[in-house]
Parts: C-alpha cells; structure tokens; sequence
C-alpha cells in the first residue's frame, strides 16, 4: 500500500484522479478511475470521486498501483552491466531502451533484460519495476542503479532522495550558451495541455539542475548536468526552458535528422556502497552515434 499526504508545493487544488496518474506514473488516467472507483484509492479512509480537489493535509491511501494484465518475463535484451555484487548493479542503458514494462510496452525492456541475466532483483517496486530504484527516459543513455534486494533498494532510495547519490549527465545542446556554468531551478509537473510532456508549473514539484560548460561549437554546447533532485524530463523541460533544447529532442526541441533522440547521456555515478558504505565511481563513455555527431561539428572561436 502507498500513503501519500498533501503538502503545499504537491497536489493542492488538484482532481484525485490526474494527481495519482502522475505521482504513481500509471498507465493511464481511466486506469486509476478505476482504482477509485474500486475503493482502491481512499481519501481521508473515505470513498471519493475521481475528480475529488486534494486539499492541504489529504491522506491518500493506494491499496493497488499496477494493472494485473502486465507481467514482465525474462527476455533477450541488449544492455551493458558495468558492475555487479551481491546487493546491485551498475547498468549501462542504450539509447532506444524502455526501463519497464508499461500499457505500450510490455516486452523487450531492460527489465525483460535483468530478469533473464540477473538472479536476484528486489521486490519493491513490484512485478513490473523489480529492482529498478530511478530511471532514464527511454532515448537517454547512460549508467543506472539497479538493486538486487530489497535492503539495499530501501537505503539507495533514500539516498536519492537525501541527494547523496551524484548523477552527472552529458548533453549537447541547441545554440551557443555564454555562461560557464549555473543552475536552473523551478517547478515542474504535467503539461495540461499534452500529458506526455512536462512544463514549468508553480503547482509543480522542485527541480533543480547545475550545468557547467564543456565545449561551445558554433552552433552547439557541450553541458554537464549535476542534478539535485531528479524529475521526470528534468534536464530536458530544463534545458528547453533557458532557450537551449537538448539536440535531437523532438518533444521539447526539433527533430535531428540522422539522430532516433536527444543527445542526452548518463556518464557519471558516485554513491556509498548501502552495505559497505565503500565509496563508488563509474563512468560511461559516450555512444559512438554521439561521439560521431560532435565529431563533424565546429569548434566555436572568438
């Protein structure tokens, strides 16, 4: 079951139904009206409507997240496992890659992938996340944490959410960015107007991203990204929003032809090790198709 209480800057003058979609990430809005109607989502220990407005202080109790009708099974899927012990793994993800099975897809993730090649993953997150503690966007590359029990799913979770885990990301952007570095923070959430993107909202949760140069090319910049917390499109909603989409990403940004998605990659990990408290580094290096794009650009000179 999974409690949730309604604080300021999360829900407020929200429907039950829209806010649930998006905190649990379902399939579907129609997905979790039925769960209410259902009595599977409560508020206040009572019966609502989906279109109940939360109010500061609500409870709400979810007995039932995931639609019976999807099961993950272990499949042949393409993807790096850059370490592993005994509690987790350090995966390399290829661009083009779904983290887990979902209404659209239900086969041919890296979940399938971790299932076939991994004995062990934790069960927290259930039959259609096992083992996965945060994710990438299925066109961004790069290194994840997966855990394969549930004590070190419990304290890497934590982690994340303390911030202790240092995620850095490479990103090529559209235009030339002047300064050296900075930090974008605001709020994101749903954009009401198409809910598979992400906008900059007040009745959204706090994102926050530092970026550092890397490289100016005439008509590009190489960025790192730091990020403090981890939203979803965070350094993409981020990165379209100070006028420099992420190159290649045609949701927020313009299609690229000759690219499947944004230039996007996870290259960086450092975290405490949850049981030996050991500290550990990987890095990634970027794809060939990413490589090969800054490759044929030029360099940008005053």
């Amino acid at each position: 079951m999974t409690k949730i209480k309604v604080t300021q800057n999360d829900g407020i003058g929200k429907r039950l139904d829209v806010f649930v979609t998006e905190f649990l990430q379902a399939p579907s809005r129609s997905f979790v009206k039925n769960l209410i109607d259902n009595q599977k989502i409560l508020v206040n220990k009572s019966k609502v409507k989906a279109g109940y407005i939360l109010k500061i202080n609500d409870f709400i109790e979810i007995f039932e997240t995931e639609p019976e009708s999807i099961g993950a099974i272990a499949e042949d899927v393409d993807f790096k496992i850059v370490y592993e012990d005994e509690d987790l793994l350090v995966v390399d993800k290829p661009q083009g890659l779904v983290v887990h099975p979902c209404q659209t897809t239900k086969h041919g993730t890296l979940v399938n992938g971790l299932l076939a090649r991994v004995k062990d993953l934790s069960g927290i997150n259930g039959k259609l996340r096992p083992g996965i503690v945060h994710r990438l966007d299925k066109n961004t590359s790069g290194l994840m944490l997966v855990a394969k029990n549930d004590f070190s799913h419990n304290i890497l979770s934590q982690m994340i959410k303390d911030k202790s885990v240092e995620r850095k990301y490479l990103a090529l952007l559209d235009g030339v960015i002047w300064e050296n570095s900075g930090t974008i923070e605001n709020f994101l959430a749903r954009d009401p107007k198409n809910r598979m993107k992400y906008a900059v909202s007040k009745s959204g949760k706090l994102a926050i991203s530092n970026f550092k140069v890397k490289k100016r090319y005439q008509n590009a910049t190489l960025v790192e990204f730091s990020l403090v917390t981890g939203r979803t499109h965070q350094i993409r909603v981020h990165s379209a929003f100070i006028g420099h989409a992420v190159v290649g990403d045609d949701v927020y940004g313009k299609h690229v032809k000759g690219l499947n998605g944004q230039l996007l990659h996870s290259y960086s990990l450092k975290f405490l090790h949850p049981r030996t408290h050991k500290e550990m580094f990987f890095t990634s290096e970027l794809p060939e198709y990413f490589q090969n794009y800054l490759n044929n650009l030029q360099e940008y000179k005053i």
